[in-house]
């Protein structure tokens, strides 16, 4: 006797095979999806690692901090705390635009011209930023060129006066490197003359600063007594936003922007991270003698909305 299927058990069967297709590609669906999510957590904690471990190297082979400033207590927003969020956050007080930005003086590990001198002493005499300008940059700019100093919202305000080197208002020159907070701004050293320390000598008066027998010799602009002046500038390593990513400034020893001058508007920007949503620097108020910088760093992915948040702490110059 043969036996076969009815209509009915067929369709009936058609009917439950297709009920387990259907849950098992939602399943294989939802793995697929769970992936993808966990290959893009992974693809932006290593871009974000990698620009963390960026920032963190730089400070801590610096020698000096110079954005974020001390927050001014004049003021309404806080210069020490910098951050900035994709899409644009509000900026505090009578700040314009809320900007981030990390910027320290360039570590001697770098030598990118491969001439055996670190890159950060302009004038190859084996000592680092011993012999400033008027305008410390060296970069005919108020502050560092094309970064807003203070935190106001705006870029290079009062371009005529570059020798302002923390954008306070066309003030220049008023803050020696003496150790002592000069114009009440509660930054130390942040705007000096080219005569570095004010004291009207080459080097420190009555000094012989470069132990060749003589005392004060040359001009006051001379602080470090060679003879030359004002010829070893601060070079500034800067981290900033653009748009969503997170960019890194680097000068370097040559004429990138051919103007027939080194100086410190000759420099390459370098992306280190991208999809960035927020970026926080934070100049530590500690008690401590040493600069400690907090940095927080949010890559979110646009296909999948994953987001990944890292935040440490550094000392500068902790690596020296």
């Amino acid at each position: 006797m043969r036996y076969g299927f009815t209509y009915l058990e067929m369709m009936l069967t058609l009917a439950i095979a297709s009920l387990i297709i259907l849950g098992l590609s939602g399943v294989v669906n939802q793995a697929l999806q769970s992936q993808d999510a966990v290959t893009e957590t992974n693809k932006l904690t290593r871009e974000a690692r990698f620009a963390m471990q960026r920032m963190v190297r730089s400070v801590s082979h610096s020698r000096l901090l110079l954005l974020p400033l001390r927050d001014k207590l004049a003021s309404n927003w806080p210069e020490n705390i910098r951050e900035q969020t994709v899409p644009a956050s509000p900026p505090i007080g009578d700040s314009t635009l809320a900007t981030a930005v990390l910027a320290v003086t360039l570590p001697a590990y770098q030598d990118l011209d491969n001439d055996d001198y670190p890159d950060a002493d302009d004038d190859r005499d084996g000592l680092l930023d011993e012999d400033l300008p008027n305008d410390r940059n060296y970069d005919f700019a108020p502050g560092i060129y094309l970064i807003d100093d203070d935190g106001d919202g705006q870029v290079d305000e009062d371009f005529a006066f570059n020798w302002d080197d923390d954008e306070t208002n066309a003030q220049v020159n008023e803050d020696p490197i003496d150790g002592i907070d000069n114009d009440d701004d509660n930054n130390i050293d942040e705007d000096n003359a080219s005569d570095m320390n004010g004291d009207g000598c080459p080097g420190i008066c009555g000094v012989d600063d470069d132990a060749d027998g003589s005392i004060d010799e040359g001009s006051a602009d001379d602080d470090d007594e060679d003879g030359g002046e004002f010829d070893d500038w601060y070079n500034p390593v800067v981290f900033y936003l653009a748009g969503g990513t997170l960019k890194q400034r680097t000068p370097v020893p040559w004429d990138e922007n051919a103007s027939g001058l080194v100086s410190g508007e000759d420099f390459i920007t370098s992306d280190i991270a991208d999809n960035v949503t927020r970026f926080r620097v934070e100049r530590l108020d500690n008690g401590s003698v040493f600069e400690v910088i907090d940095l927080t760093l949010e890559l979110t992915s646009p296909l999948t909305g994953e987001t990944v948040s890292l935040q440490t702490q550094v000392r500068l110059g902790g690596a020296l």
